[in-house]
Formats: C-alpha cells, structure tokens, sequence
C-alpha cells in the first residue's frame, strides 16, 4: 500500500511540478544571499527557509526509495538519484569557521538537481557525458590545426607584429581570438598591411621589421577561420548532435524496459499473493476435513 502511494506521488506531475519550483526558489535563494546587507537583515528568515528546502528534499528522497517498496537500495542503482542524493547530504555537513564558503557552495549545488528534474536536460548532460570520447579526438585534431597554424605565424609575422606572434604561445593565443572572431580582421590587416601603417592593437604596436604580406597574410587567415571556426566547430557539433539521438534512443530503451521489470515484478507479488491464498485454503479445509473425519470416527467406537 505504501509503495503504491510513493509510486503514484513519484509520478504525479503536480509533485514534478512543485519539487522543480522548489529547486528554482532554492537557487533564487542562494543568489540573494551574496548580497551581505540583506542576509545580515533577514538571517532568520534565510536560515528557516533553507531548513524548509533541505527538509523537502530529504522528503523527496524518501518517497523515491518508498516507490521501491521493499528493495529501498534500488534508488541508488540510478545515477542521477546518486547525484541528488550526494548533494542533499553535503547540505547537513557541519562546516564552520573558514569553510562556510564550502556550505554556500554546497547550497548553490542545490541548483543543479534542477537537471534530474527535468528529463530533456538529463538527455542533454547524458550526451555531453557520452560524447566525451568522440570530442577528444576531434580537440586533437583542432589542437594540430592551431599548432601548425602557431608555427608558420611566428615564423612568418613575427617582425612586424611581435605583440600578437612574438613566439609561440602568444601565436596560439592570437589564433584562439581570431578563431572566436574577435576583432579578427584588426590582426589580419596588421599582416597584409604591415605595422607601421596598420599597427597592432596588441603589446608592441610597430614591430621591429615591419612590412606587409598581402595576399599571403589573408590566404593565411581566412583558410585558418574556416577550417577553425567552420569546420571544426561543426565537428563538435555533429558528435553532440549525435549523442543526443543515441542517448534519446537508450532512454526510450531503459523506460521500456524499466517498464517491463516493474510488470514482471508486479505480476510475481499477485502471484505469491494467490499461492499464498491457495495455501490458506486448503490449509483449512484440510483442519476441517480432520475435524469431520474424527468426528465420524469417534460416532463408529461409539
């Protein structure tokens, strides 16, 4: 009876609805509290509050292992009840002194159960997890791009503008602006023009050999804008787009089959209730039958 009464709060939308409202109040709440004037004024009230937010969660929590009847252990066989879980425990930590910083953080973390609240962002944080993998390959292939496009850049300009291309980690931070189309064109035109008549917007203006590269200059940084800033973003994109679909896909899978555990378990309680039943009876109809056969017997001797 209970189980039934947690599954059913569990999966009622009013309770979705409100546990998501209270998770928004909560990081409302957080935001509020840098401000030292008005926590200092209303503290209590702040204090209660905060109490108020942790105890419904903890509520939460609660009706959650409740809808797994006698198994309450299965909760924690989902990842994302681990994750609210351990974020609704950090809150009842005792920090004090120098690690209050560590409680207002542990409150904004409150924030993020907006996350396992609402299952379009679960998809979301479940395909940039997935997509780890597939991204790292192409960072590396991004990472050559930018390094040998940082090796010609500071062999090639620079004399004329050291302040963006004097060696090579400057050259690649120069190349992660341009990449980023940040007032690109301002160091484009410093190559193709030279410093001393479009001097750089950087540490040294003029540098010490200036003279202008023209055509090679803008070949230079147009291919590097569009393999950078095209191609490769839309790299990243397409493996994103990608594990948004399998993990759409794995979703729909696990709910399927989640479904069809609770049914099969659901169908073994009826039956264990009906074995149980049948046993009751025939339990007494044997006493019955045992009852009525002495009685027979002892009728005969008399």
């Amino acid at each position: 009876m209970l189980k039934e009464k947690c599954q059913q709060l569990r999966d009622s939308p009013t309770f979705e609805i409100f546990i998501i409202g209270v998770i928004m109040f909560a990081g409302i709440l957080v935001g509020i509290e840098t401000s030292e004037s008005i926590l200092q004024r209303f503290r209590p009230i702040f204090t209660l509050l905060d109490k108020t937010i942790l105890a419904i969660f903890v509520v939460e929590i609660l009706v959650k292992m409740g809808a797994e009847g006698k198994r309450p252990w299965r909760y924690f066989l989902n990842a994302w009840n681990v994750f609210d879980f351990l974020i609704v425990a950090v809150c009842f930590i005792p920090f004090v002194g120098s690690w209050v910083a560590i409680v207002r953080l542990a409150r904004i973390l409150r924030a993020l159960r907006l996350v396992t609240a609402v299952p379009k962002l679960q998809i979301l944080v479940g395909a940039l997890l997935s997509s780890i993998p597939s991204m790292f390959y192409v960072s590396i292939l991004l990472a050559l791009h930018f390094y040998v496009y940082a090796v010609m850049g500071t062999l090639f300009f620079r004399e004329n503008d050291p302040g963006h291309f004097g060696h090579l980690g400057l050259a690649s931070l120069t190349l992660f602006r341009v990449v980023t189309l940040e007032d690109w064109t301002d160091v484009m035109y410093t190559a193709v023009y030279g410093s001393d008549i479009y001097p750089a917007q950087g540490a040294i203006p003029v540098g010490p050999d200036p003279h202008s590269f023209g055509l090679w200059a803008v070949l230079y940084f147009v291919t590097f804008v569009i393999i950078g800033a095209m191609v490769m973003i839309n790299l990243f994109i397409g493996v994103i787009l990608t594990s948004i679909t399998e993990a759409q896909a794995e979703q729909l899978r696990n709910k399927m089959h989640l479904h069809s555990n609770e049914e099969e378990q659901e169908l073994l309680e009826k039956i264990q209730n009906l074995e149980s039943q049948v046993q009751s009876i025939r339990t007494t109809l044997q006493k019955k039958w045992s009852k009525r056969h002495n009685a027979t017997y002892l009728k005969e001797l008399d």
